[in-house]
Order: structure tokens, then sequence, then C-alpha cells
């Protein structure tokens, strides 16, 4: 518990992220890497479910094409979607890091590839948030609001703990650029 505590003080929601990962706590999360898998992993689980919900309330407004909730919905599914497609290639792609023992130009070019993938389902999932601007909003709206900002805040504390693993690689390969 004391890695996983230590390790969420660099995300931005770090209570948030202990709270998510404490259940991690009793099995062996063997570094950084497995650490990033496994908060990434928790964050596509919950697009996800996002997605559905939203899936869910969009055939709901499905009669009410025109109103601007319904095509703020809309708009959400598509972002929520592009989301998990993102999650899921970060996740790929991270895998990909696991069976590679050399660092080298193509190691850090994985590691870019999954740094852009997640910032990209980052800023998918907070523009969802913020199609719902202001404070008065039925009760439907409030709770897709929370969710997707849910799904923003895990997003975020993933992509944080995937930089604490790759800036070891960042440094190692500067170091042997240098000599």
């Amino acid at each position: 518990m004391a890695y996983i505590e230590s390790s969420c003080q660099g995300t931005r929601y770090t209570d948030l992220c202990i709270r998510c990962l404490a259940r991690f706590a009793n099995f062996t999360i063997d570094g950084p890497q497995h650490l990033a898998h496994v908060a990434l992993s928790m964050s596509l689980s919950r697009a996800l479910q996002t997605r559905g919900y939203l899936l869910k309330v969009a055939k709901e407004l499905e009669e009410f094409k025109n109103d601007r909730v319904y095509l703020t919905v809309q708009d959400c599914v598509t972002q929520i979607n592009d989301s998990v497609d993102q999650l899921y290639q970060a996740i790929k792609e991270l895998r990909r890091l696991n069976k590679r023992t050399i660092i080298d130009d193509n190691f850090l070019w994985h590691i870019s590839n999954v740094e852009t993938w997640v910032s990209t389902a980052l800023t998918d999932a907070s523009y969802c948030v913020q199609s719902f601007p202001g404070h008065r909003m039925s009760k439907r709206t409030a709770t897709i609001k929370v969710k997707a900002q849910n799904v923003a805040e895990l997003t975020s504390n993933a992509l944080a703990l995937f930089h604490r693993y790759a800036s070891k690689y960042h440094a190692a390969a500067r170091a042997t650029k240098k000599s």
C-alpha cells in the first residue's frame, strides 16, 4: 500500500488514485510500468461503463433529436467512444514496451505513442465534461457530467503514473546519447 500511496502523490487527483488502486494493494505490483498498466486499465473500464450509460441515455432521448441535451449527449458519446479507443491503443502500446529490452529511439517512440494516446483520451473526456456548462442541470445531465469527469480524472492519474515510468527511460536515453 505504501508503494501505491507514494506513487499517487505525483498525480493530480491523489485521493482518487489511492482509493482506486488500493484494491490492488494485496497483489504484487512490480514497478511503475505495471502500476501504469493497472491505472490505464481502470481508466478504460470506467470509460466503457460511462459509454454504456451514455448510449442508454441517448437511446432514451432519441425522440428529441433536435433537443440541445440530446445533441450534447450524442457529442459526449462520440468523445467517450474516442477515449475508449485511445485507451485501448495506449494499453496495446504499453504491452509492446514490455517486450522491449533496449532503450533506443524505437523504444522512446513507443513511449511517445502511449503518452499521445492517453493525452488524447484525457482531452476527449474533458471535452465531454465541458459540454455541459453551468450549474443548473437535470439529475441525468449532472450524472453524465460526473461520470465523464471521473473518466477524465482517472485518465489524468494514469497519464501521471505513466509519465513517472517513462521519465526514467527518457533520462537513460539522454545519458546514453551523451556518452
